[in-house]
Protein backbone atom coordinates (compact mmCIF):
# COMPACT_ATOMS: atom_id res chain seq x y z
CA UNK A 1 0.00 0.00 0.00
CA UNK A 2 0.58 3.51 -0.55
CA UNK A 3 0.84 6.13 2.10
CA UNK A 4 -0.97 9.21 1.10
CA UNK A 5 -2.61 10.74 -1.32
CA UNK A 6 -4.84 13.91 -1.49
CA UNK A 7 -8.28 14.02 -2.56
CA UNK A 8 -9.10 17.28 -3.86
CA UNK A 9 -12.87 17.91 -4.93
CA UNK A 10 -13.05 20.76 -8.06
CA UNK A 11 -15.86 23.05 -8.72
CA UNK A 12 -15.49 25.03 -12.23
CA UNK A 13 -11.51 24.87 -11.94
CA UNK A 14 -11.81 26.09 -8.16
CA UNK A 15 -9.27 24.83 -5.99
CA UNK A 16 -11.31 24.46 -2.80
CA UNK A 17 -9.85 26.00 0.74
CA UNK A 18 -7.29 23.39 1.95
CA UNK A 19 -6.67 22.18 -1.03
CA UNK A 20 -2.99 22.73 -1.42
CA UNK A 21 -2.72 22.14 2.48
CA UNK A 22 -4.16 18.68 1.76
CA UNK A 23 -1.80 18.15 -1.38
CA UNK A 24 1.26 19.42 0.57
CA UNK A 25 0.33 16.90 3.77
CA UNK A 26 0.38 14.01 1.12
CA UNK A 27 4.00 14.66 0.05
CA UNK A 28 2.31 16.56 -3.57
CA UNK A 29 0.74 13.46 -4.47
CA UNK A 30 -2.97 14.42 -5.74
CA UNK A 31 -6.19 13.77 -7.42
CA UNK A 32 -8.18 16.08 -8.73
CA UNK A 33 -11.65 15.04 -9.35
CA UNK A 34 -14.67 17.45 -10.68
CA UNK A 35 -15.17 19.77 -13.23
CA UNK A 36 -11.79 21.90 -14.66
CA UNK A 37 -9.42 20.38 -13.47
CA UNK A 38 -6.43 20.95 -15.72
CA UNK A 39 -7.34 24.40 -14.69
CA UNK A 40 -7.07 23.52 -10.66
CA UNK A 41 -3.92 22.18 -11.31
CA UNK A 42 -2.48 24.86 -12.41
CA UNK A 43 -2.68 26.71 -8.84
CA UNK A 44 -1.17 23.45 -7.36
CA UNK A 45 2.41 24.14 -9.86
CA UNK A 46 4.74 24.88 -6.69
CA UNK A 47 3.12 22.32 -4.35
CA UNK A 48 2.06 18.97 -6.14
CA UNK A 49 4.85 16.29 -7.54
CA UNK A 50 2.49 13.77 -8.55
CA UNK A 51 -1.14 14.71 -9.94
CA UNK A 52 -4.15 12.48 -11.42
CA UNK A 53 -6.86 14.44 -12.94
CA UNK A 54 -9.83 12.79 -13.36
CA UNK A 55 -13.14 15.05 -15.42
CA UNK A 56 -16.27 13.71 -14.39
CA UNK A 57 -18.62 17.22 -14.43
CA UNK A 58 -21.03 18.73 -11.78
CA UNK A 59 -20.37 17.64 -8.36
CA UNK A 60 -21.77 14.12 -7.58
CA UNK A 61 -20.25 12.91 -4.23
CA UNK A 62 -21.54 9.59 -4.31
CA UNK A 63 -21.16 8.55 -7.87
CA UNK A 64 -17.62 10.14 -7.26
CA UNK A 65 -16.53 7.71 -4.70
CA UNK A 66 -18.02 4.61 -5.91
CA UNK A 67 -15.82 5.19 -9.50
CA UNK A 68 -13.04 6.36 -7.76
CA UNK A 69 -12.87 3.64 -4.88
CA UNK A 70 -11.09 0.50 -7.16
CA UNK A 71 -8.27 3.36 -8.09
CA UNK A 72 -7.47 4.47 -4.40
CA UNK A 73 -7.77 1.14 -3.01
CA UNK A 74 -4.14 1.29 -2.57
CA UNK A 75 -3.99 3.75 -0.62
CA UNK A 76 -3.87 3.89 2.99
CA UNK A 77 -4.58 7.32 3.91
CA UNK A 78 -6.67 9.57 1.66
CA UNK A 79 -6.59 13.05 2.63
CA UNK A 80 -9.29 16.05 1.96
CA UNK A 81 -9.36 19.21 2.52
CA UNK A 82 -12.44 19.69 5.30
CA UNK A 83 -14.32 22.22 2.66
CA UNK A 84 -17.98 21.84 2.00
CA UNK A 85 -17.40 19.57 -0.58
CA UNK A 86 -14.26 17.85 1.03
CA UNK A 87 -16.82 16.87 4.24
CA UNK A 88 -19.64 15.45 1.59
CA UNK A 89 -16.94 13.13 -0.32
CA UNK A 90 -14.90 11.84 2.45
CA UNK A 91 -17.73 9.92 4.43
CA UNK A 92 -18.73 8.74 0.75
CA UNK A 93 -15.11 7.28 0.14
CA UNK A 94 -14.40 6.00 3.36
CA UNK A 95 -18.18 4.20 3.48
CA UNK A 96 -17.73 2.55 0.16
CA UNK A 97 -13.97 1.58 1.09
CA UNK A 98 -14.87 0.41 4.61
CA UNK A 99 -12.71 2.36 6.09
CA UNK A 100 -12.96 4.96 9.28
CA UNK A 101 -13.22 8.71 8.75
CA UNK A 102 -11.16 11.21 10.77
CA UNK A 103 -12.99 14.27 10.32
CA UNK A 104 -11.19 18.18 11.20
CA UNK A 105 -7.49 16.62 11.39
CA UNK A 106 -5.51 19.38 12.85
CA UNK A 107 -2.04 17.02 12.82
CA UNK A 108 -1.54 13.92 10.52
CA UNK A 109 0.85 11.28 10.99
CA UNK A 110 1.78 7.76 9.83
CA UNK A 111 0.67 6.24 13.33
CA UNK A 112 -1.99 9.09 14.50
CA UNK A 113 -4.39 11.60 13.96
CA UNK A 114 -5.46 14.99 16.28
CA UNK A 115 -8.85 16.12 15.86
CA UNK A 116 -11.07 18.95 16.89
CA UNK A 117 -14.07 18.29 18.54
CA UNK A 118 -16.57 19.91 20.95
CA UNK A 119 -16.53 23.02 19.03
CA UNK A 120 -12.95 23.84 18.78
CA UNK A 121 -12.45 23.45 22.57
CA UNK A 122 -10.85 19.46 22.99
CA UNK A 123 -8.11 18.31 20.45
CA UNK A 124 -8.69 14.51 20.65
CA UNK A 125 -5.74 11.85 19.47
CA UNK A 126 -6.55 8.80 17.75
CA UNK A 127 -4.44 5.90 17.18
CA UNK A 128 -4.35 4.51 13.48
CA UNK A 129 -3.15 1.31 12.37
CA UNK A 130 -4.82 0.67 8.93
CA UNK A 131 -6.11 2.60 6.34
CA UNK A 132 -8.26 5.58 7.15
CA UNK A 133 -9.85 8.58 5.37
CA UNK A 134 -8.99 12.51 7.09
CA UNK A 135 -10.50 15.60 6.25
CA UNK A 136 -7.79 18.18 6.95
CA UNK A 137 -8.72 21.58 8.92
CA UNK A 138 -7.57 24.53 5.77
CA UNK A 139 -5.32 26.83 6.90
CA UNK A 140 -3.08 24.87 9.78
CA UNK A 141 -0.36 23.31 7.84
CA UNK A 142 0.34 25.71 5.42
CA UNK A 143 2.46 24.44 2.05
CA UNK A 144 6.08 23.08 1.24
CA UNK A 145 6.95 24.60 -2.28
CA UNK A 146 9.35 23.14 -4.75
CA UNK A 147 10.96 24.90 -7.49
CA UNK A 148 10.70 21.72 -10.28
CA UNK A 149 8.06 23.05 -12.06
CA UNK A 150 4.72 21.83 -12.57
CA UNK A 151 4.33 18.33 -12.48
CA UNK A 152 2.72 16.35 -15.92
CA UNK A 153 -0.57 15.24 -15.40
CA UNK A 154 -2.08 11.84 -15.55
CA UNK A 155 -5.78 11.72 -16.61
CA UNK A 156 -7.31 8.99 -15.61
CA UNK A 157 -10.87 8.27 -17.11
CA UNK A 158 -13.94 6.39 -14.72
CA UNK A 159 -17.52 6.12 -15.48
CA UNK A 160 -20.00 6.90 -13.27
CA UNK A 161 -22.93 4.93 -12.32
CA UNK A 162 -26.25 6.85 -12.97
CA UNK A 163 -27.96 4.25 -10.56
CA UNK A 164 -26.56 5.87 -7.90
CA UNK A 165 -28.67 8.31 -6.04
CA UNK A 166 -27.68 11.95 -5.69
CA UNK A 167 -29.36 14.65 -3.53
CA UNK A 168 -30.81 16.80 -6.47
CA UNK A 169 -29.16 20.53 -7.08
CA UNK A 170 -31.45 22.96 -7.17
CA UNK A 171 -28.90 26.42 -7.01
CA UNK A 172 -25.90 26.97 -6.27
CA UNK A 173 -26.07 30.17 -4.65
CA UNK A 174 -23.13 32.92 -3.65
CA UNK A 175 -21.69 32.79 -0.06
CA UNK A 176 -23.84 34.30 2.17
CA UNK A 177 -20.75 36.33 4.47
CA UNK A 178 -22.64 36.30 7.81
CA UNK A 179 -22.96 32.24 7.85
CA UNK A 180 -20.19 30.90 5.68
CA UNK A 181 -17.55 28.97 7.31
CA UNK A 182 -14.85 31.13 8.88
CA UNK A 183 -11.58 29.39 7.28
CA UNK A 184 -12.93 30.53 3.56
CA UNK A 185 -13.85 33.83 4.33
CA UNK A 186 -11.84 36.53 2.64
CA UNK A 187 -12.44 39.55 5.18
CA UNK A 188 -13.21 39.25 8.84
CA UNK A 189 -13.99 41.42 11.87
CA UNK A 190 -13.41 40.08 15.11
CA UNK A 191 -14.52 40.90 18.33
CA UNK A 192 -13.09 40.46 21.78
CA UNK A 193 -13.11 41.41 25.73
CA UNK A 194 -12.90 45.06 24.41
CA UNK A 195 -16.36 45.06 23.14
CA UNK A 196 -18.53 45.28 26.46
CA UNK A 197 -21.71 43.56 25.74
CA UNK A 198 -23.94 40.65 23.66
CA UNK A 199 -25.30 43.71 21.90
CA UNK A 200 -22.29 44.83 20.48
CA UNK A 201 -21.77 41.35 19.01
CA UNK A 202 -25.04 42.03 16.87
CA UNK A 203 -23.61 45.24 16.02
CA UNK A 204 -20.25 43.92 15.05
CA UNK A 205 -22.37 41.19 13.13
CA UNK A 206 -24.17 43.96 10.89
CA UNK A 207 -21.44 46.47 10.41
CA UNK A 208 -19.44 42.90 9.09
CA UNK A 209 -22.58 42.45 6.95
CA UNK A 210 -22.20 46.10 5.74
CA UNK A 211 -18.27 45.69 4.52
CA UNK A 212 -19.30 41.96 2.67
CA UNK A 213 -16.99 40.44 5.80
CA UNK A 214 -17.75 37.64 8.69
CA UNK A 215 -18.01 38.11 12.26
CA UNK A 216 -15.71 36.31 14.59
CA UNK A 217 -14.72 36.29 18.20
CA UNK A 218 -12.20 35.55 20.28
CA UNK A 219 -12.40 32.33 22.57
CA UNK A 220 -13.49 34.41 26.10
CA UNK A 221 -16.53 35.91 24.12
CA UNK A 222 -17.69 32.42 22.94
CA UNK A 223 -17.38 30.99 26.30
CA UNK A 224 -19.20 33.70 27.60
CA UNK A 225 -22.07 32.08 25.27
CA UNK A 226 -22.33 35.83 23.25
CA UNK A 227 -21.04 34.31 20.26
CA UNK A 228 -21.34 30.45 19.02
CA UNK A 229 -18.25 28.36 18.98
CA UNK A 230 -18.72 27.87 15.32
CA UNK A 231 -17.35 31.77 14.94
CA UNK A 232 -14.39 31.27 17.40
CA UNK A 233 -11.14 32.36 15.51
CA UNK A 234 -7.95 30.00 16.99
CA UNK A 235 -5.78 27.24 17.69
CA UNK A 236 -9.09 25.88 19.68
CA UNK A 237 -11.80 26.91 17.29
CA UNK A 238 -11.50 27.76 13.18
CA UNK A 239 -8.26 28.79 12.32
CA UNK A 240 -8.51 31.28 9.21
CA UNK A 241 -6.35 33.03 6.60
CA UNK A 242 -8.17 36.15 5.46
CA UNK A 243 -7.07 39.13 3.47
CA UNK A 244 -8.62 41.63 5.84
CA UNK A 245 -8.63 41.08 9.26
CA UNK A 246 -9.86 43.96 11.60
CA UNK A 247 -10.07 43.23 15.25
CA UNK A 248 -11.47 44.90 18.21
CA UNK A 249 -10.89 44.92 21.50
CA UNK A 250 -8.90 42.22 21.17
CA UNK A 251 -5.50 42.00 23.11
CA UNK A 252 -3.90 39.23 21.08
CA UNK A 253 -3.40 35.91 23.10
CA UNK A 254 -1.27 33.52 20.99
CA UNK A 255 -3.83 31.02 21.42
CA UNK A 256 -6.23 33.74 18.88
CA UNK A 257 -3.09 35.09 16.71
CA UNK A 258 -1.63 31.32 16.20
CA UNK A 259 -4.95 30.55 15.02
CA UNK A 260 -4.66 34.19 12.49
CA UNK A 261 -3.12 32.50 9.42
CA UNK A 262 -1.31 34.89 7.73
CA UNK A 263 -3.72 38.26 6.51
CA UNK A 264 -2.56 40.51 3.95
CA UNK A 265 -3.96 43.79 6.39
CA UNK A 266 -4.99 43.71 9.70
CA UNK A 267 -6.40 46.88 11.39
CA UNK A 268 -6.46 46.72 15.48
CA UNK A 269 -8.36 49.03 17.25
CA UNK A 270 -7.84 48.81 21.19
CA UNK A 271 -7.10 51.02 24.25
CA UNK A 272 -3.18 49.56 24.71
CA UNK A 273 -1.10 50.54 22.30
CA UNK A 274 1.37 47.91 23.02
CA UNK A 275 -1.23 44.87 23.35
CA UNK A 276 -0.19 42.24 21.38
CA UNK A 277 -2.71 42.34 18.36
CA UNK A 278 -1.24 46.24 17.87
CA UNK A 279 1.99 45.20 17.86
CA UNK A 280 0.74 42.81 15.00
CA UNK A 281 -1.51 45.52 13.24
CA UNK A 282 -1.19 47.27 9.56
CA UNK A 283 -2.91 50.26 11.07
CA UNK A 284 -3.28 50.08 15.22
CA UNK A 285 -6.20 52.42 16.36
CA UNK A 286 -5.66 53.77 19.66
CA UNK A 287 -9.62 54.28 20.32
CA UNK A 288 -12.07 52.75 22.44
CA UNK A 289 -13.31 49.35 20.56
CA UNK A 290 -16.93 49.93 21.80
CA UNK A 291 -17.00 53.81 20.61
CA UNK A 292 -15.65 52.89 17.25
CA UNK A 293 -17.66 50.33 16.67
CA UNK A 294 -20.68 52.35 17.27
CA UNK A 295 -18.81 55.11 15.38
CA UNK A 296 -18.32 53.18 12.21
CA UNK A 297 -22.36 51.50 12.40
CA UNK A 298 -23.55 55.05 12.48
CA UNK A 299 -21.66 55.94 9.36
CA UNK A 300 -22.18 52.77 7.34
CA UNK A 301 -26.18 53.40 8.71
CA UNK A 302 -25.87 56.75 6.62
CA UNK A 303 -24.37 55.74 4.07
CA UNK A 304 -27.31 53.04 3.88
CA UNK A 305 -29.98 55.73 4.43
CA UNK A 306 -28.66 57.89 1.67
CA UNK A 307 -28.54 55.16 -0.55
CA UNK A 308 -32.50 54.36 -0.23
CA UNK A 309 -33.24 57.87 -0.56
CA UNK A 310 -30.66 58.57 -3.71
CA UNK A 311 -28.69 61.37 -2.21
CA UNK A 312 -25.13 59.35 -1.88
CA UNK A 313 -22.80 60.39 1.02
CA UNK A 314 -20.28 62.11 0.85
CA UNK A 315 -16.85 59.95 1.49
CA UNK A 316 -18.56 56.97 2.26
Amino acid sequence: MSSLLAVVPVRAGVLPAGGAEATAEAGGRVLLVGDGTEVAADALDAVATEVTLVEVGPFAPGRWAMALAPHVAGERLLVLPASPDGRDLAPRLAAVLERPLFAAAMELHEDRVVTIRHGGRVLVEHQVGGAAVVTLQPNVRGVDLHSDGPPSPHHLDVELDAAIAEAALDEVLPPDVSTMDLSEAPRILGGGAGLGSAEQFDRLAWVAGELDASMGATRVITDRGWVGHARQIGTTGVVVDPDLYLAFGISGAVQHTAGLGAPDHIVSVNTDPHCPMMELADLAVVADADATLEALAELLGAREQARSDGTGVRGA
